[in-house]
């Protein structure tokens, strides 16, 4: 504001300048002899009419960030091995920000208990197995928004979701998944009961990506299924990651072996069921949360 002003200040200051110089008001500095004068004298700055440059002033840093987001794309290398050697779905880009929804699940010690037993016998499969850093029971897929989208995204959002009241669903059967580029490999618990709920939630988070014209959870007809976008979508805890596409090694005698570890912990089917009371949104590093009723 300072920097518009002290803009504002200065070109009123050129007007007025002007409108009292020697030609104007007919002063008998701008006659022929003086203007001699003050040539034989070197000062060009005498004569009528001349003026001594301002120094520049500089631009306010909000007027330079004002456009920021405006600004050319930049070329950005992509180093999987900053991120376990992941590769992105979408291309990092200057402005974009990866957004999802999901159901948080906060994890306690007996789960972390489990999760260590399951991962050793996997690992006797698939060694590069990689337990989750976080988990929660995703409600759409990843997308791009840009960051001006950002705010009426979760308002709508906001508008939605409130409105469905909480709910007790279970995780305890394990299954192999895998992302839609077949890039990464995961093992989860998929939801048993509680299906019906995560559908009517998914339908109201579809509205809204629809408004946005984002890639729905999953597809509604026939032509548009696939395994990544089923008619009636797999939620799931992801419990561990691996890079590239290992299902095969994953499934069959290994899944049988984890889904029997699963069967066997001691209060699995109380430690396994997750009241959902919220839902959340997580766009960049921001994190929006949207309780239920």
């Amino acid at each position: 504001m300072s920097g518009a002003a002290m803009l504002v200040g200065y070109s009123s200051s050129s007007s007025s300048s002007s409108d009292s110089s020697p030609s104007a008001s007919g002063d008998e500095g701008g006659s022929p002899a003086v203007q001699e004068a003050a040539t034989q004298a070197g000062d060009p700055a005498s004569l009528p009419g001349a003026s001594i440059a301002a120094p520049r002033l500089p631009v306010p840093d909000s007027v330079l960030n004002m456009f920021r987001d405006q600004e050319e794309k930049e070329t950005v290398v992509d180093d999987r091995s900053k991120h376990g050697g992941r590769v992105r779905t979408f291309a990092h880009e200057r402005g974009n920000w990866a957004t999802y929804i999901y159901v948080p699940y906060e994890t306690q010690e007996d789960f972390l208990d489990l999760l260590q037993l399951l991962l050793a016998q996997a690992h006797t499969h698939v060694a590069s197995l990689t337990a989750a850093a976080e988990f929660h029971i995703s409600l759409s897929q990843s997308v791009v928004l840009r960051h001006h989208w950002i705010n009426p995204f979760v308002q709508s959002l906001k508008e939605r979701l409130p409105s469905f009241h909480r709910f007790v669903c279970r995780t305890d059967q394990v299954k192999i998944y895998t992302n839609e580029t077949k890039t990464r490999t995961f093992v989860g618990l998929e939801v048993s009961s509680g299906h019906s709920q995560f559908l009517e939630l998914v339908s109201e988070v579809d509205r809204v990506m629809e408004e946005f014209r984002l890639a729905p959870f999953y597809k509604s007809s026939a032509e548009e299924r696939s395994e990544a976008y089923p008619e009636n979508p797999s939620f799931h805890l992801s419990l561990a990651w691996c890079v590239g596409n290992l299902s095969e090694k994953l499934e069959g005698q290994c899944l049988q072996e984890l889904q029997e570890i699963v069967d066997g912990f001691e209060d699995s089917s109380y430690l396994l069921r997750i009241h959902v009371a919220e839902v959340r949104c997580k766009s960049g590093k921001k994190v929006f949360s949207f309780p239920l009723r």
